[in-house]
């Protein structure tokens, strides 16, 4: 395994004095991994700085054609101190997914989980221990060749920054409100839909406003071709309770693979609740949520956790789930999912790495 070189800063960053300062992803840590691929020479240089901007040529092609792709886990502060990640290998097994689409070199799993771990070591005190907090972990590669013809780059650059942080959601566990958008897609299948790239949330930002405009948290996503079937809540995974179980939409190649969802998948099954995967077409939500056959639902995603949801509004409909309240499988899943993130509950499914 290359040999991880390590700089520390000098000049250390002040540390919030409480979990209000905090907010999601504003606040970054004091130092930062990097490392660089070389073509014929692979992935070198791995090293952790002080965190610091890039120097970048105005011609770089992630500035031109967005050859750019990331991921999102965390580390929790366990209730006697120590550090731990949930389910790192799986986020950075399916970055080398999004790698292989985005015609981008594969990371080696275990070399970069180790630097990452170095990393924490270095600036785990910035983990916060409030209740819903914890530091937010974003690994991302970019293509950094500098030309303007649309091909792939021969260089990258991969490196993960630290962000402490609160609640996706200034309102926490508080069910969102969510618009559903059927004139503006997300992705289509044999698109790069289930691909983590910077491209699919940037085609996301107009929706999401004109939600917010309506008085809406979140966009619910439906299908590129028939502009019929649910695919995802804004970043995330969705799911369904209703009268024949728990349903959530069938990855079809335009849907992101969440680690929450697959998580909240197993532990729903722990629970009597296999998930059912299937297609979902708006209408047949609205119409079994009329019929008050739609009992909760919920989105998923590492950010936010899990995040319920309170109303639906397609067109000139709107329906209310689970009289607007938290849904009571929604709460048993989340309690049990943060017990295991934080260390409060045991893992069953080895999913915790001790840093």
């Amino acid at each position: 395994m290359q040999k991880i070189e390590i700089q520390t800063s000098n000049a250390r960053k002040t540390k919030p004095a409480s979990a209000g300062e905090l907010g999601f992803g504003k606040l970054f840590t004091d130092h930062m991994l990097v490392m660089d691929y070389a073509p014929g020479q692979g992935w070198g240089d791995i090293r952790v700085l002080p965190y610091a901007p890039f120097a970048m040529d105005p011609g770089c092609i992630v500035l031109h054609y967005a050859q750019t792709i990331f991921e999102g886990l965390k580390c929790y502060r366990r209730g006697d101190g120590a550090l731990q990640l949930f389910r790192p290998r799986d986020n950075f097994a399916r970055m080398n997914v999004s790698a292989r689409r985005m015609c981008m070199p594969e990371i080696d799993v275990e070399l970069v989980l180790e630097a990452l771990k170095a990393l924490l070591r270095l600036d785990g005190e910035w983990a916060p221990s409030w209740p819903g907090t914890s530091l937010y972990i974003r690994p991302t590669m970019i293509g950094t060749d500098t030309s303007l013809s649309v091909q792939a780059s021969g260089a990258y650059r991969f490196f993960i920054i630290l962000s402490p942080s609160g609640p996706y959601y200034a309102s926490g566990l508080a069910p969102v409100n969510i618009y559903v958008e059927d004139e503006y897609v997300r992705a289509v299948v044999g698109g790069v839909g289930f691909a983590k790239t910077g491209g699919n949330y940037a085609a996301s930002v107009l929706a999401g406003r004109i939600a917010a405009e309506k008085g809406f948290a979140q966009v619910l996503w439906l299908d590129g071709k028939e502009n019929r079937y649910v695919e995802e809540i804004g970043a995330m995974n969705i799911f369904f309770l209703m009268r024949e179980g728990l349903v959530t939409p069938t990855l079809n190649g335009s849907i992101l693979g969440g680690i929450t969802r697959q998580s909240i998948m197993t532990l729903a099954a722990d629970m009597g609740h296999p998930v059912i995967e299937r297609r979902l077409a708006i209408d047949e939500i609205f119409d079994a949520a009329e019929r008050g056959d739609v009992i909760e639902a919920f989105g998923t995603g590492t950010a936010a956790v899990v995040s319920p949801v309170g109303t639906l509004r397609w067109g000139d409909r709107q329906v209310t789930l689970s009289d607007g309240r938290i849904g009571a499988l929604t709460q048993r899943l989340y309690d049990t999912l943060t017990g295991i993130q934080l260390g409060r509950l045991p893992d069953p499914h080895g999913w915790v790495e001790i840093v």
